[in-house]
């Protein structure tokens, strides 16, 4: 990997290492101006729409006025907001302010992306991308930690401290990082379109299932393990081995064999291993799985956590062979001078999962049970194992993992980031 990927990624961890206030966003709204939860909600859904054109603009700008410009921005723009919510006297401005950090918040996420793509040679993508991912978990991982610390004293510092992440983070990418140079204006105006290119729409239909799972994981494993007797701060030590799971695993994108399989073979063995590990989650932590003095009692690390555990680092497995390859096949495809739009087109997968999971995560819990829950999220896996074969794979014509498509998205790799 090139000097600077490594530099981009070591400062996003940092930034994800801050990052820990939006959650928080609707117990501020509650805890200091006597909010209801449902006004709170609002709070925090105004939050997540207005992502979505932000993740857009942030494809857009990428192209338009350079990779390292739009990081700066994106991540001044969050500070300059969360500051402001911080300080916030009503709850009109709550939401205000919350809409501002929504429009503002993924404006880093496409350029980054395309930051990767430009520096980085088709084979090596897949494992540049798992390596920015592992590194936003390991942040990730230790966000917990200073959020269950300094969120007791008050929640105002949450977003205080995200905010001085963010601009720490945007320092360590203007001073590293080369400035680069779009195409001479900007993107093409004349394109392609990625609304029109139909392998990208597939990647994008069936990577928005996908970012439903994982978004579904997050929001509901917490839940599950209360229905089921549990205790909803375990799962912060399965989200933990997640994260060390992605961290440890990426020796494994090497492998010769692994990294030979086609870009469809790989997404179809990540979402079997996907619902296995879920599986595992329906065995274990079905509606009486964790609830009974067997469980917990003295042995309850064993009988209990344990195999949770255990499928918890499947299914991570299975992200970490998604991750990587599905934002190397999107980066494959796009034309050299519209990567960041490409990959912002792709990036509302997780915009629109983020609107549908809550609901249907605690609308089958609630109907159904954690059994049914993690049965279907695996199924759902299963299906979009085979949509590799019967959708992608005739769009996106994948002779070799390590080179893009002829005529679509090949270029000498430039030297950015050396």
């Amino acid at each position: 990997m090139p000097r600077g990927v490594w530099l981009l990624a070591a400062a996003r961890a940092v930034n994800r290492l801050g990052a820990f206030s939006v959650p928080f966003l609707a117990a501020l709204t509650v805890a200091r101006f006597g909010a209801s939860p449902s006004t709170a909600g609002l709070v925090t859904a105004a939050f997540g729409v207005a992502t979505i054109p932000s993740r857009l603009l942030g494809g857009r700008l990428a192209d338009r006025i350079g990779r390292r410009r739009s990081i700066v921005l994106g991540l001044a723009g969050c500070a300059v907001a969360q500051l402001a919510i911080a300080a916030a006297g009503t709850t009109w401005q709550v939401l205000a302010f919350a809409v501002l950090l929504g429009l503002v918040y993924e404006i880093y996420e496409p350029a980054s992306q395309a930051l990767i793509a430009d520096a980085v040679a088709p084979a090596d993508r897949a494992r540049a991308y798992s390596l920015f991912s592992a590194a936003l978990a390991a942040g990730g991982a230790g966000a917990g930690l200073i959020a269950a610390a300094v969120g007791r004293w008050d929640l105002r510092w949450l977003f205080v401290i995200d905010a001085a992440s963010c601009l720490a983070c945007a320092v360590v990418v203007r001073r590293v990082l080369p400035l680069d140079r779009p195409a001479r204006g900007g993107a093409r105006r004349g394109g392609p379109s990625p609304w029109r290119d139909r392998a990208l729409l597939a990647l994008l239909g069936t990577g928005t299932f996908y970012a439903l799972v994982f978004t579904q994981v997050t929001v509901a494993l917490p839940l599950s393990m209360a229905h089921s007797g549990g205790d909803a701060a375990d799962a912060g030590i399965l989200f933990t081995v997640s994260a060390v799971t992605t961290v440890a695993g990426q020796p494994l994108l090497r492998l010769g064999r692994l990294a030979a399989l086609s870009t469809p073979v790989t997404l179809a063995s990540g979402c079997v291993l996907l619902a296995a590990g879920f599986s595992g989650y329906a065995v274990f932590s079905g509606d009486a799985a964790l609830s009974g003095d067997v469980v917990f009692s003295g042995d309850a690390v064993a009988r209990g956590l344990v195999p949770l555990a255990v499928a918890t680092v499947v299914w991570s497995l299975g992200d970490l062979l998604i991750f990587g390859r599905v934002y190397a096949a999107v980066a494959g495809i796009a034309p050299p001078d519209g990567r960041g739009h490409y990959l912002s087109v792709y990036g509302l997968s997780w915009g629109f999962a983020a609107i549908i999971a809550p609901v249907t995560a605690t609308r089958i819990l609630q109907d159904a049970g954690v059994t049914v829950l993690w049965a279907s999220t695996a199924a759902l896996c299963l299906v979009l194992a085979a949509l590799q074969f019967v959708l992608v794979r005739p769009l996106l014509r994948d002779a070799s993992p390590d080179t893009v498509q002829e005529g679509r998205g090949a270029e000498p790799v430039p030297a950015l980031l050396d």
